[in-house]
């Protein structure tokens, strides 16, 4: 990035946005209001409101989300980095909420409803990856202008990240435990520690369906991560003996192992981009750096629909 002081546009007089995050009071419109406003307007856009805001401010809180970004340094690449960081919570609370239901759907075998879910969860995990995109015009000199700013932050100790992690099977107490001073946070991640996952639902649907798997894989410590079991891997060996479209089962199983690939590639392009920016120097979180990242790429959260591939 050049060798610039960074201009900070004054867009928002912070001291006047309402920082409550109750939704803000807003009417409600039809098919018929919609119509008679377009009529009243000549087709332009609305642009006279009562009050000191709009509804699309209040629908979305702009005015907030936009006052959130305070960069701690004179860096330039700082607010690239915050804005992106940012970005990403939001697209992994998107990308957790699909999983969160796609378990729910599980629970109660509605199986071709959860595909549709599993597939926006795919599209929020290629849309998520492609931050990288712009992650990486972060250069080495850049980051360092206000990396040590970060003291400790780390993307490590996102829990939204966490929670991802978890509703997908990776467990942690370690590093649930970084979120259990936080009284807001800690008893959702708790939870998350302590709860079944999407696949261990998913085991459990296709039990009920008549493929039959053990004990241990239906009812184990739910806190530990996932451990491959033999019989659920003969389950997905005859689940893959019908590979066609009318088996659901078959075609869950894809979409599983496609969310697995899309998340490891995401992984993958975290660890070139933060090898590529600072090398082998320890992360600011404590841990190792690159070599952190470079061991999680390496984690398949739904084993078996990786080695079902020799059995076939």
């Amino acid at each position: 990035m050049p060798d610039h002081q960074p201009d900070i546009p004054d867009l928002i007089d912070q001291r006047q946005v309402l920082a409550s995050v109750e939704p803000r009071p807003l009417g409600t419109s039809t098919d018929a209001t919609r119509a008679a406003t377009a009529d009243a307007t000549e087709g332009a856009p609305l642009v006279d409101y009562d009050g000191a805001t709009n509804p699309y401010i209040d629908y979305q809180f702009i005015d907030l989300l936009l006052s959130l970004q305070a960069p701690r340094s004179d860096g330039y690449d700082e607010m690239c980095f915050i804005v992106m960081g940012q970005v990403k919570e939001l697209l992994f609370k998107g990308l957790h909420f699909e999983l969160h239901n796609a378990r729910l759907l599980l629970d109660d075998d509605r199986v071709e409803e959860a595909l549709v879910v599993l597939s926006r969860a795919g599209a929020f995990i290629d849309y998520i990856t492609n931050s990288w995109n712009v992650l990486s015009t972060i250069t080495v000199e850049g980051f360092s202008q206000f990396r040590d700013s970060l003291s400790t932050a780390s993307g490590q100790l996102s829990f939204m990240y966490r929670h991802v992690e978890f509703v997908l099977g990776n467990k942690s107490e370690s590093l649930a435990s970084a979120h259990r001073n936080v009284p807001h946070v800690w008893p959702a991640m708790e939870r998350a520690l302590q709860e079944p996952s999407l696949y261990d639902r998913a085991i459990a649907a296709l039990h009920r369906a008549g493929y039959e798997v053990d004990d241990d894989a239906l009812d184990h410590n739910w806190a530990a991560p996932y451990a491959s079991n033999d019989s659920v891997r003969a389950a997905w060996v005859k689940v893959y003996g019908d590979p066609t479209p009318a088996n659901p089962w078959y075609r869950l199983g894809e979409a599983l192992i496609s969310v697995d690939e899309k998340f490891s590639i995401y992984r993958w392009r975290h660890f070139r981009s933060v090898e590529r920016i600072i090398g082998f120097k320890p992360g600011t979180g404590g841990s190792s750096g690159v070599e952190w990242l470079r061991h999680v790429t390496e984690y398949r959260f739904f084993p078996e629909l990786w080695l079902v591939r020799n059995d076939l």
